[in-house]
């Protein structure tokens, strides 16, 4: 199924989970994250946008790699960085809805959709790949977007 982004922010930027998740690794296999989050940190005018889900999950995933005052501070810094954004229930069931194999990405998408991005950050291009209106792109292309 082909999902449309009728209006958008050329603007907004959402970034996935993986990209998070990758970029405060400290894993060198995952610098181009971190290079990602660096350069889109350094542009101008731009809004960035992060689901309360992906900091769920981030802090799930370091919960046994790091300290929670490291963890604390990932979070601040995110939450200075990003505008977070809350899903509901009505999120979810739209998520559900759609087709897609990864419902965890329908929820991201959704949510997306609900701010308007116009550009969305990924490792996992397949599953945003039906996305029209919005640019999918993966990290190691993000300076594609202008300062």
């Amino acid at each position: 199924m082909t999902r449309q982004v009728k209006t958008y922010n050329p603007n907004h930027i959402f970034v996935d989970t993986n990209v998070l998740n990758g970029a405060y690794s400290g894993d060198a296999r995952f610098q181009t994250d971190s290079d990602c989050l660096h350069y889109l940190y350094s542009i101008v005018g731009k809004r960035l946008y992060a689901s309360t889900l992906s900091v769920a999950q981030l802090i799930s995933v370091y919960q046994k790699k790091k300290t929670n005052d490291e963890i604390r501070s990932i979070v601040r810094e995110l939450q200075h960085r990003f505008t977070i954004v809350n899903f509901t229930v009505k999120d979810i069931d739209e998520a559900l809805t759609e087709n897609d194999v990864d419902i965890e990405d329908n929820v991201q998408f959704v949510l997306a959709r609900k701010q308007k991005c116009r550009v969305i950050i990924t490792n996992n291009y397949k599953d945003y790949r039906l996305l029209l209106g919005a640019q999918i792109i993966k990290p190691s292309k993000v300076r594609t977007i202008a300062r």
